[in-house]
């Protein structure tokens, strides 16, 4: 049997100024940390911290030291996190954690963007109705996934050898409709196959794959804007659906593709987990799974906040890839605390055989202990 892994995520401003996080880390029986090195916009609670109690990420960041040369001629080039202490706040997170002997996952979010998609609108996810989705840059667009695997090369370059044990990549896919941030108001205002419809992106290069495939982009656009509009919300039919999902799943899986020989000459023989979900439709932080996908890493993450059956039954279809799967789960408010270990114990059941808990530096004071009972219940 194998021996079950239990990991937190956390940002590095939890980490920098707070001599008690690996204490945090060792109470809670973890047997590692993931670490964003580079993230998405956010306002973030700090209730653990010492020094602060909110940390506002106002865009995309690099949590590396931005290096001009490798950037250099490229449209898109991330920030520098000037909310976060020092020139290189990643790195010394890693370092710190390395100091006190906890192993560390690097957590890389790709095509989730605000900043880039908003000044570069004609390279980000576009619905039928011609409407960009600034926060989700486009896999099908060639500087998208040059971008996406510089900036893996660039996060885990230089880093203390031997700290990093894995990577985690997210958003290594594409961003669909439904966006969570930015006080977010579009909960239950369509059903789910208008989402889906309002979720393909209809951008230029999207729709010169359609067209390559023999669909007119036209036609497919005046499909997807009925299936978005229609009251009950009927499905994309099967012909120009298998079309239109070929082509995402082939930009996804050249972007995997470029992101992964980035990571693996940076950092060669570094396990890689990629958070997918078994709906070949999905969108978002963990898109769908393509055919190829499993065969390109060494693990899956799959989404199980929900504490209902519906977790254990993505974990079930992700198992039958042959590859560990890591049970994604947050600890955080309203999540029920005295729901979450029977929720934990499903999952491992169900074939999870690593468990991420979220978040080592959002959770409030009196959540801190349930961390520990979660990782005890998930191994047991």
């Amino acid at each position: 049997m194998v021996t079950p892994t239990v990991s937190a995520h956390a940002y590095p401003w939890d980490v920098l100024d707070d001599p008690a996080f690996p204490d945090r880390v060792r109470d809670a029986g973890l047997d590692a940390v993931t670490l964003a090195l580079s993230y998405h916009s956010t306002r973030a609670a700090t209730p653990l911290h010492p020094q602060r109690r909110f940390v506002d990420a106002r865009h995309f960041a690099l949590y590396r030291p931005v290096d001009h040369r490798a950037w250099s001629g490229r449209r898109l080039v991330p920030s520098r996190a000037d909310w976060a202490p020092g020139p290189d706040p990643g790195g010394a997170a890693v370092e710190a954690l390395a100091a006190a002997g906890i192993p560390v996952n690097a957590w890389l979010v790709l095509a989730h963007n605000s900043r880039l998609g908003t000044l570069h609108p004609r390279l980000a996810v576009t619905n039928c109705f011609g409407e960009p989705y600034p926060y989700a840059l486009c896999p099908a667009q060639p500087e998208v996934r040059e971008y996406c695997a510089t900036l893996a090369a660039e996060a885990l370059r230089g880093l203390t050898p031997g700290a990093v044990r894995g990577v985690s990549l997210e958003s290594a896919g594409q961003l669909g409709a439904v966006h969570l941030g930015c006080h977010e108001k579009t909960d239950g205002a369509y059903p789910a196959a208008a989402l889906r419809a309002l979720s393909v992106c209809c951008c230029a290069a999207c729709r010169a794959r359609w067209r390559a495939a023999g669909l007119d982009p036209g036609e497919a656009v005046a499909l997807l804007r009925r299936s978005a509009t229609a009251a009950d919300g009927p499905p994309v039919p099967d012909a120009p659906g298998s079309v239109l999902l070929a082509a995402r799943h082939t930009a996804a899986d050249e972007l995997r593709g470029q992101v992964l020989a980035a990571v693996r000459e940076t950092l060669p023989g570094v396990p890689v987990t990629l958070h997918a979900h078994p709906d070949p439709w999905a969108t978002g932080p963990s898109p769908g799974l393509t055919a190829r996908a499993a065969e390109d890493v060494d693990a899956l993450l799959v989404p199980c906040w929900p504490t209902g059956p519906g977790s254990a039954s993505l974990v079930e279809a992700a198992a039958r890839h042959g590859l560990p799967v890591d049970a994604y789960v947050t600890a955080q408010p309203p999540a029920d605390p005295e729901r979450l270990p029977a929720h934990v114990r499903g999952l491992r059941a169900a074939g999870a055989s690593r468990l991420s808990l979220y978040h080592l530096g959002l959770l409030p004071p009196p959540r801190l202990p349930l961390l520990a009972r979660l990782a005890k219940e998930f191994r047991s």
